[in-house]
């Protein structure tokens, strides 16, 4: 079992269930539920703060979405890392065609999701931080990833970490943005 993270609109759960899910990197319009999730806690407001072009402090305090910790059971799951460039999974909106294609492809030869490299995050940005006597300091290096689950997963455990939560300032730097 792993922990992955998503934030999401606090009126509903924490998971897709409907198929007319809005498209994503892995998937487009009709091909939902897709789940994402990502490695960290920091990757999962990345993805939102990517998504909506979050670059101002002054624009955080309209964020009001919660936090949720999802457990995976990665070994009752058929993940493959897509084989594509890395400018391809990290890039922008014009780099979502091809990552679309090859999840329908590994879809159709039964894979149940994916894992990738993190695209909001910038390399080395998933370090997290660490307490020291002189207060909060980042913990190092280490590269985001992203979990894609294909389908709806109605026995995933999830628990609500924050209800009424927005990413800090110090995400703000870290965000690879479109």
């Amino acid at each position: 079992m792993s922990t992955w993270y998503r934030q999401a609109d606090r009126r509903f759960p924490f998971l897709h269930v409907a198929p007319d899910q809005p498209a994503g990197r892995w998937h487009g319009d009709g091909e939902g539920p897709v789940q994402y999730l990502a490695d960290t806690p920091d990757g999962a407001w990345a993805e939102l703060l990517r998504h909506w072009n979050i670059r101002l402090p002054e624009d955080l305090g309209g964020i009001d979405r919660a936090l949720w910790a999802v457990e995976v059971d990665e070994s009752a799951e058929v993940l493959v890392r897509p084989r594509l460039h890395r400018l391809t999974v990290l890039g922008s909106l014009n780099s979502y065609a091809p990552c679309r294609a090859t999840a329908r492809r590994l879809r159709r030869r039964g894979a149940s999701g994916l894992l990738a490299p993190s695209a909001a995050l910038l390399e080395g940005a998933a370090g997290g931080q660490r307490t020291t006597q002189d207060g909060l300091v980042e913990a190092g290096r280490r590269d985001g990833r992203v979990l894609v689950l294909f389908g709806t997963r109605s026995r995933l455990r999830g628990w609500c970490c924050a209800l009424r939560s927005a990413p800090t300032e110090r995400l703000l730097p870290l965000v690879r943005h479109l």
